[in-house]
């Protein structure tokens, strides 16, 4: 009896001491905190302010702006209609609130589906087009992940369509920052959805989780999003004077809290955009300004402009505290451009921009899209002095004649500037 006792108790021992190791493991795993925040000039994708941008983050309902982004890259495909009607299976009817409470057999069309997800942030409506989209939500959750490495969301994993509790989901502040600038960049014309403040559905009214939304000036858009684990997230969008910034909030304590200090971030982001800009006109000096979540005011360090033909930007596509190098070519007004022999291609100059750092930002967003097949192009920005300082040329050559208007005749159809410039 004592032995049978003693190997009860040598077992139980062992249970324990596996599952402690276990839950070590899995630990070690999980994020270690929730906050994050990341502040970004939507238009040369600069950052303006990071904290913990790189650490692993539960995106809990902010999971649905990439169910979003693939369900508007399936309407531009042709491959769903707004007027489509989704079908509900019954895992979807069962998908835990925040739902629309949809019923298995009943279908809601991919408009109203676009608002539920974008307004109401609807659980079991994000799951009914995932289903649709990807023939089940796990291999829907798969594509959504598989279009995450491609924007360049290189820590994010995607497991579900709408952001429920999954240890193996999870991002980062930089990378959400990444999806909501694609979103606007590729899907500016779906991006009303994310402004809209009600939503009516079969006799009832849907209010939108974003409270920012006409209460902060210049607030158009995005995302909130909550679980326990993730704690309160928020994306926003807001545009003043024609400049844009997003902005990424990751694990606030409430959302009062979180909203408090999101419209804190929305207003030192702007105050430090206005002043980087009017540095670069007046080109007198580089200004660096640190914008950390904890402080109060502005930090500024002044410094002589470097003499060299290289210009450095701390950009969303940089790696976390280090800097892009943008290449500059010496140019017009009495600087001479290199010549180069005729047989060695075209190339297309797709805007002209206040500096080498948006210049080289456009390059590099045109020659990512993959149907304008740029990735061998030479990226090159050319300053042309004006009265009141300089303008940066941003180019891509190395092209055949044919294959630079093809992708002016592209770039057109999206509404994009562009000019075929001949060899030289």
């Amino acid at each position: 009896m004592k032995r049978i006792l003693l190997l009860v108790l040598v077992i139980a021992v062992g249970i324990s001491l596996n599952i402690s190791a276990c839950a070590q493991t899995k630990a070690k795993t999980k994020p270690a905190n929730k906050y994050a925040s990341i502040i970004i000039d939507g238009d040369t994708l600069e950052i303006l302010h990071a904290r913990n941008i790189d650490g692993l983050r539960y995106p809990a309902s902010l999971t649905k702006m990439m169910t979003l982004y693939l369900t508007f890259d399936a309407l531009e495909r042709g491959e769903l209609g707004l007027d489509e009607p989704i079908p509900i299976s019954a895992r979807a009817a069962r998908t835990p609130p925040v739902r629309l409470g949809l019923r298995a057999g009943r279908t809601i069309t991919t408009h109203q589906a676009i608002q539920a997800l974008a307004v109401h942030s609807a659980n079991d409506v994000a799951v009914a087009l995932a289903e649709r989209l990807g023939g089940s939500e796990k291999e829907f959750a798969a594509l959504m992940t598989q279009k995450a490495k491609a924007l360049g969301m290189q820590r994010t994993v995607f497991r579900n369509a709408n952001g429920l509790p999954d240890e193996g989901q999870f991002t980062t502040a930089r990378d959400m920052g990444k999806l909501a600038e694609a979103l606007l960049r590729t899907h500016r014309k779906y991006y009303p959805y994310f402004n809209q403040k009600t939503f009516s559905y079969q006799g009832r009214i849907y209010t939108n989780h974003n409270t920012l939304l006409g209460d902060v000036d210049g607030v158009d858009g995005f995302k909130t999003g909550f679980t326990n684990a993730s704690g309160y997230n928020l994306i926003i969008s807001a545009q003043r004077s024609g400049r844009r910034l997003i902005a990424v909030v990751l694990g606030g304590a409430s959302g009062r809290s979180r909203d408090t200090h999101m419209t804190d971030l929305i207003e030192r982001g702007f105050n430090v955009q206005m002043q980087m800009d009017k540095n670069r006109s007046t080109q007198k000096q580089i200004e660096q300004f640190a914008l950390n979540a904890d402080e109060n005011k502005l930090v500024r360090v002044n410094k002589p402009i470097p003499k060299t033909n290289t210009v450095h930007a701390y950009t969303l596509r940089a790696a976390h505290d280090t800097t892009g190098t943008v290449r500059v070519v010496q140019g017009a007004n009495g600087m001479r451009v290199p010549g180069r022999a005729a047989n060695q291609g075209w190339a297309v100059q797709i805007g002209a921009y206040s500096t080498a750092a948006a210049a080289k930002q456009a390059t590099l967003l045109v020659k990512a899209d993959a149907r304008l097949e740029l990735l061998s192009a030479e990226e090159t920005v050319i300053p042309v002095k004006r009265s009141a300082g300089f303008i940066y040329r941003a180019r891509l050559g190395q092209l055949n004649h044919a294959h630079a208007t093809n992708v002016c005749k592209a770039l057109a159809q999206q509404g994009r500037a562009c000019l075929v410039v001949a060899p030289t």
